[in-house]
C-alpha cells in the first residue's frame, strides 16, 4: 500500500459491512468491494466489456482516476463509473452506492413428495449421531433439536432452508444474490477467473460459504437456532457451482470436452469447508451428470420423480444454465446449454434479477406498456417473466416483427427501454434452449404429443407466464402440459436431505442417466439454432 494512502477509506453505505469503511489500497472499486464481500454484479468478470458493475460515487471522486476508454463506450450517468474500471489513485475518501441494490424474492418448492423421514442423522443415548458409509459419527449431545440445511447453490441467486431433521418441517428460508456474482455473472466467467488468478478458487469458495453463513447467523438471530444443531447439509448446484462450493477444481468445466473433475457426490466436514455450524456435520453434493448437468437438474429429477413414472416426461430448467431432461422409469435422457443469464437479467440493458422494484409482468395497452413490480416498488428494471411478456407483447401488438425487429427503443417506464440489442440477447438464449427441446424429444424416439407433462423447474419457470413463453417459442407448443415444479432444486436437496432412500436413488439415477450433446451430434447446429432465432 501507498503511504499516502494511509488513513483513507472506501465506505459501502447500502451494506452493513460496508458503512464502518475499510483502509484503501491501490486497486479498483470492485476489488475493494470484493474483499468486503459485498455483491457487484460483473457479468464478463471485470474486463470493462459487460457494463454491469455500476457504482454511482457518492463523494470523494478525486481519489479515482479519470473516465477510462472502456467506460466511455458506456452511457453512464453523473457520478457513475465501472467498479472494475473505476481505480483509487490519489488520497481521499470514498463513498460507493452499488446499482440495483434489492432483496431478492425467495422461491422455495411448490411442490411436495410423500417420503418417510429417514435422514442420515439421529438421537442415541442423547446424542446426535451421523451415519456415514465409512461408520457414525458422534456430533454431540441432543438438546431438542436436529437441523439440516438444504441449499440451492444457483449461480445467480444463493437459497438456503433450515430443516427440522425430527419432523420434516421447513423451518426458514432465505435467498440472496449468489456473492460470487462479483467475478462474473456466468459460470464461463468464474471458471476463468480460477484459471487467471492464483487465489481465484479460494476466492470463489470463500465468497458462498460466506454467504451461507450469513444466512446461518440470519437463523441464529431470527430463529434461535443454534448452529451446533446444524448436523449435515445437502448443497445441490450445477456442476461449477457445486464444484466450487466444495473448493475442487473447475477448470476442466471450461475446456473441451467441458466435463468435470469427477461426477462422484461428495462427502466433506462442515469445518473444513469453513461452513460455521457443528464442525463435525456432513456437507454432501450430490451426483453430477456429465458436462454442465449437475445435482441442481439432478434434484429435480427426483423432485419430479420421473424415474418412477411410467409415462415419458421432460422437465425443463431455465437459468443461466439450462438443463433438459426426458424419460421414465425405463429410460432418462439429459442435455445442457448455456442460456448465458439473459432470462436472469443479465446481459440485458433494463435487465434485473427478481429483487424488490423488478418489473415481473407486462402487458402493452395502445402501445403503452402497464405493468406490476416485484414488492410494488418503483421500477428498477426487468426481470425474466417479465422479458418474456414483453417480448410476447411486442410480438402481439405489431411493435415487433416475425424477425425480432423493432423500428426503435420500446419505452417501458422513466429510465427503462428495450433495445434492439436486447431483443437480440434474449431471441439467442432461447433458441438454443428451444433446439435442446426439441433435439432430446426426437433423440428420445418420441414425438410431442408422447409427452405426458412439462415440468418447469426454477424460479423463472415459476413465475413466467406460459403462453407468452409458448408465444415467443421458449416453450413447445402444448401449454396444457407445462407443470411448474418451483425450486426443485432446492426441493430436491430438501428430500436427499430427509430421506436416505432419495439419497440413494438420486445416486442410481446419475449413474444410469444418459447424457447427450447436441452442439456436438449436429453438424448444422449452428443453422439450427439460427432457425429458431425468430418467431
Amino acid at each position: 500500500m501507498s503511504d499516502e494512502l494511509e488513513g483513507f477509506k472506501i465506505f459501502f453505505p447500502q451494506y452493513r459491512k460496508g458503512k464502518r469503511g475499510m483502509q484503501v489500497f491501490e486497486g479498483t472499486v470492485l476489488e475493494h468491494a470484493r474483499k468486503l464481500g459485498i455483491e457487484v454484479g460483473s457479468e464478463c468478470g471485470g474486463k470493462g466489456i459487460c457494463g454491469q458493475c455500476v457504482v454511482r460515487i457518492g463523494g470523494g471522486e478525486e481519489a479515482l482516476n479519470p473516465l477510462t476508454g472502456a467506460e466511455k463506450q458506456f452511457d453512464l450517468g453523473p457520478s457513475e463509473r465501472l467498479a472494475c474500471q473505476a481505480r483509487i489513485v490519489k488520497p481521499g475518501n470514498l463513498r460507493v452506492f452499488v446499482k440495483n441494490v434489492g432483496s431478492y424474492s425467495v422461491l422455495s418448492d411448490t411442490i411436495e413428495r410423500e417420503i418417510d423421514i429417514d435422514p442420515f442423522v439421529r438421537v442415541a443415548d442423547r446424542r446426535m449421531m451421523l451415519t456415514l458409509p465409512d461408520g457414525e459419527r458422534d456430533l454431540g449431545p441432543y438438546e431438542g433439536g436436529i437441523y439440516g440445511l438444504a441449499i440451492d447453490v444457483g449461480t445467480t441467486t444463493l437459497v438456503s432452508q433450515l430443516v427440522d431433521l425430527e419432523s420434516g418441517e421447513v423451518v426458514a428460508t432465505f435467498a440472496q444474490r449468489n456473492p460470487q456474482a462479483g467475478f462474473g455473472d456466468d459460470v464461463i466467467s468464474r471458471i476463468d477467473h480460477t484459471m487467471r488468478n492464483e487465489t481465484g478458487l479460494a476466492e470463489l469458495q470463500q465468497a458462498v460459504i460466506g454467504g451461507v453463513n450469513g444466512q446461518v447467523e440470519q437463523m441464529r438471530r431470527e430463529h434461535d437456532i443454534d448452529p451446533r444443531h446444524i448436523c449435515e447439509v445437502v448443497a445441490a448446484g450445477n456442476p461449477t457451482m457445486r464444484d466450487l462450493f466444495f473448493g475442487v477444481e473447475v477448470r476442466t468445466l471450461g475446456v473441451i470436452p467441458f466435463e468435470p473433475t469427477s461426477r462422484e457426490p461428495i462427502n466433506a466436514r462442515a469445518a473444513d469447508l469453513g461452513l460455521q455450524i457443528n464442525p463435525d456435520a456432513n456437507v454432501y453434493g450430490p451426483s453430477l451428470m456429465g458436462s454442465h448437468v449437475g445435482a441442481d437438474c439432478l434434484a429435480d429429477i427426483i423432485t419430479a420423480d420421473l424415474y418412477h413414472r411410467e409415462r415419458v416426461s421432460v422437465i425443463i430448467d431455465i437459468g443461466t444454465n439450462g438443463e433438459v431432461v426426458i424419460g421414465n422409469r425405463d429410460h432418462m435422457m439429459t442435455a445442457s446449454c448455456a442460456a448465458g443469464g439473459a432470462y436472469e437479467g443479465a446481459q440485458v440493458g433494463c435487465g434485473v434479477g427478481a429483487i424488490e422494484g423488478a418489473i415481473a409482468n407486462i402487458s402493452i395497452q395502445d402501445g403503452t406498456a402497464d405493468y406490476t413490480t416485484i414488492g410494488g416498488r418503483e421500477p428498477i428494471g426487468v426481470c425474466g417473466s417479465g422479458l418474456i411478456d414483453l417480448l410476447a407483447e411486442l410480438l402481439k401488438a405489431g411493435i415487433m416483427t416475425n424477425k425480432a425487429r423493432i423500428a426503435e427503443d420500446f419505452r417501458i417506464a422513466d429510465g427503462l427501454s428495450f433495445t434492439q440489442e436486447d431483443i437480440y440477447a434474449l431471441i439467442t438464449a432461447k433458441a438454443g434452449l428451444r433446439l435442446y427441446q426439441d433435439l432430446v424429444i426426437k433423440y428420445y424416439g418420441i414425438t410431442l404429443d408422447d409427452v405426458d407433462k412439462i415440468y418447469l423447474a426454477g424460479a423463472f419457470g415459476n413465475y413466467i407466464n406460459v403462453e407468452s413463453a409458448v408465444t415467443i417459442g421458449l416453450l413447445p407448443p402444448a401449454p396444457e402440459k407445462v407443470v411448474k415444479i418451483g425450486n426443485g432444486s432446492l426441493a430436491g436437496a430438501r428430500l436427499m436431505l430427509l430421506s436416505r432412500a432419495a439419497r440413494g436413488e438420486s445416486e442410481e439415477v446419475a449413474r444410469s442417466i444418459e447424457h447427450v450433446k447436441p452442439n456436438e451430434r449436429e453438424p448444422d447446429f449452428a443453422y439450427m439454432v439460427a432457425e429458431k432465432m425468430y418467431f
